[in-house]
């Protein structure tokens, strides 16, 4: 489960709607929507769709992620709003603990979790999730619409002629994004994230 806190919401206008527009694209198990204020929440049977979340919300800044990893009461609603479990009290707890470090991010486990003794894999996933965040953070905004265009499928050149740079200058923009760094960085917290699910399971 995954939960989000705008920073300084008491000072910044709202970035709720922003936000929700930008997560909407992610397939999540029950969508996020606005819990509390300025909190929005959703519920992920993906690494995948955890990975995606984190980039979304760091390419818009400004916002505090906690991670819950753990059982859901079924049958599922569908609402996240109105689920329960493991995973949600989990969340909590990481948003908690999310203000405590660098990136603003913390996954935290469940009782079903800690009580198998995952704590590594916890740790692993998170460590990923960390360092993810950092190499994203510092993406500019022209980094970022350097990375839609390729990730629409553009080559290099045919980005260059569509931001009316040349080609040196899209492999400066590369460097800088750090594009390689972030695909596997995002890969790797992925396969941990569903190596934490696979054995806490």
């Amino acid at each position: 489960m995954v939960l989000a806190d705008q920073v300084d919401s008491r000072t910044e206008s709202d970035r709720v709607p922003s936000a929700l527009d930008a997560l909407a694209g992610v397939g999540m198990l029950l969508p996020y929507e606005r819990t509390a204020g300025d909190e929005i929440q959703g519920l992920a049977a993906t690494g995948a769709a955890v990975v995606a979340s984190i980039v979304a919300l760091t390419r818009l800044d400004g916002w505090r992620i906690g991670i819950g990893v753990g059982a859901v009461d079924q049958p599922l609603p569908t609402s996240t709003r109105a689920a329960r479990g493991d995973a949600y009290l989990a969340a909590r707890t990481a948003i908690s603990s999310a203000r405590r470090n660098p990136v603003e991010l913390s996954v935290a486990p469940g009782e079903s979790v800690t009580g198998g003794g995952y704590g590594e894999y916890v740790e692993d996933a998170e460590t990923a999730l960390w360092l993810l965040r950092g190499t994203l953070a510092r993406r500019s905004a022209e980094g970022w619409e350097l990375m839609d265009l390729l990730d629409a499928g553009l080559t290099n050149a045919q980005a260059a002629a569509s931001l009316g740079i040349s080609p040196s200058a899209v492999s400066q923009r590369l460097s800088r994004a750090a594009r390689t760094e972030g695909s596997r960085g995002a890969l790797l917290a992925t396969r941990l994230l569903d190596r934490l699910v696979e054995v806490s399971a």
